[in-house]
């Protein structure tokens, strides 16, 4: 089974451990170096501004030159960022630095991707995505440890940097299967996703913000409470670890239940445990790790979660179409969630961060229990399976989900997803039975979207294999 994608797993891993290295190096130098909170806010935006701004616009590179020529081009600028980075030590020059990074990342993650999606087929696809996905938070945990190895001040660390992107590109360019076809555009139409599933985009949102802020200043927080490089790549990677161990549990909770639920549940644990590190820094360092690790656990499901809700929803809308809806307000959310965060750090103080990450999530909750009064009905069955996603690890999350393929076999979306009922008022509501459409389940009617007028049909455009 992994024989076809073995050496695209290799790279992406590879990939990853060098950007997961980047992610906690430059944040706990820049501390080094006296920049201020927000100047490091500014550079963790700039790179989910490249790296939303590639996922945009690689496809338009890739059906110009090709796929092997984006994929060396955008090697050789990843590789090279780190190293100018310990060259020129200055704010502004590290904000372009992460876009370019960023941008050059997402291009590379989309071209493995769609390889990886060509290569797998209809039996394999699932079991590939779980592995992939399990790599993921892997390379990143490994990456993040490294900055034990040497002192963040001194060159080495930028060095390994670049050498593991660089070294990334070897499986790719030795590998023996044949390259996809050209990707296609997508279309990305977020406010009409926001009509469909309001919880499920506003959770995509939320995640977005905390997580951007999360991984742009984290390292940033640990430096401000005095760390050493070790405790930081602790703190770093108990988090992560805890954000991959939670992902499949959750997710099966979310098969039997509504949703909304398990996005309400895991949403107030997890601004529990922001409160936590936000009251315990400063009084009782030794809980600072278990807490890291239950925010991991609670918080990185959430974005699963509401893609798969946002799944449950769709009508004529392609998945792919979907996927790639909510990775634009994710990478959105992203760019402005660590501006804020690093204003409240240098207003309050490190931990500052892990408030305004409980904040945002309580205003998750507080929005999903209003949607479940406006819309009440139990969840007994979901238009579509549960399935892993690791937000902003990946640029196209959809490449390598089975489903994907249910859509492309059939010509549209599954029989089964439809989409839900408008809201009406109650005195003029009809019975469940004449308002519910035909074939359609109570849960595939429950996230209450405002859609009085009746939406025009539209054409699933054919999905290529690179989708």
């Amino acid at each position: 089974m992994l024989a076809p994608v073995a050496a695209l797993l290799l790279s992406a891993t590879i990939l990853l451990a060098g950007n997961g290295l980047q992610t906690t190096l430059l944040p706990v130098r820049a501390e080094m170096e006296i920049f201020p909170a927000f100047s490091i806010g500014v550079m963790g935006s700039a790179y989910f501004l490249g790296f939303v701004a590639g996922c945009l616009l690689t496809s338009n590179l890739v059906r110009r030159v090709g796929h092997i020529r984006v994929f060396t081009a955008m090697v050789a600028g990843a590789s090279a960022m780190p190293l100018v980075h310990i060259l020129v030590i200055d704010p502004v020059a590290w904000w372009v630095l992460r876009a370019v990074t960023g941008f050059c990342i997402a291009a590379l993650f989309l071209v493995i991707e769609s390889w990886l999606n060509e290569r797998a087929d209809n039996h394999t696809r699932g079991a590939i995505f779980s592995i992939y996905t399990t790599l993921n938070y892997a390379a990143i945990t490994v990456g993040q440890l490294m900055i034990m190895f040497y002192d963040p001040a001194l060159f080495p660390l930028f060095a390994i940097a670049s050498v593991l992107v660089s070294v990334a590109a070897i499986p790719v360019a030795l590998t023996t299967s044949a390259a996809p076809a050209p990707l296609s555009d997508v279309r990305m139409r977020p406010l009409h996703l926001l009509r469909i599933s309001p919880v499920g985009v506003v959770g995509c949102a939320a995640i977005g913000m905390c997580n951007g802020a999360f991984w742009s200043l984290g390292p940033a927080y640990a430096v401000g409470i005095g760390f050493n490089t070790t405790q930081i790549a602790l703190f770093m990677s108990v988090t992560v670890i805890g954000g991959a161990l939670s992902q499949w549990p959750f997710g099966r909770l979310s098969d039997r239940l509504d949703r909304r639920v398990v996005i309400i549940g895991v949403g107030l644990l997890s601004a529990i445990s922001g409160l936590g590190l936000f009251l315990v820094t400063g009084r009782w360092p030794i809980a600072i790790a278990p807490l890291a690790f239950a925010f991991g656990a609670f918080s990185f499901p959430v974005y699963a979660l509401s893609v798969a809700h946002v799944n449950d929803l769709i009508t004529n809308e392609s998945f792919v179409e979907v996927s790639g809806g909510l990775l634009l307000v994710n990478g959105i959310a992203a760019v402005i969630g660590p501006l804020l965060a690093a204003a409240a750090m240098g207003y309050a103080g490190p931990a500052a961060l892990f408030l305004f990450i409980a904040i945002i999530y309580l205003v998750l909750c507080a929005f999903a229990f209003l949607r479940m009064r406006i819309r009440p009905l139990p969840a007994e069955t979901h238009g579509a399976e549960f399935v892993v996603v690791a937000e902003t690890v990946a640029t196209n999350p959809v490449a390598l989900d089975p489903r994907a393929d249910e859509e492309s076999s059939d010509g549209g979306v599954p029989e089964d997803v439809q989409a839900e009922p408008a809201d009406l008022p109650e005195p003029e509501a009809a019975s469940e039975a004449q308002t519910r459409p035909e074939g359609a389940t109570e849960q595939q009617m429950d996230d209450g979207a405002d859609l009085h007028e009746e939406q025009p049909e539209q054409a699933v455009p054919p999905r290529k294999a690179d989708d």
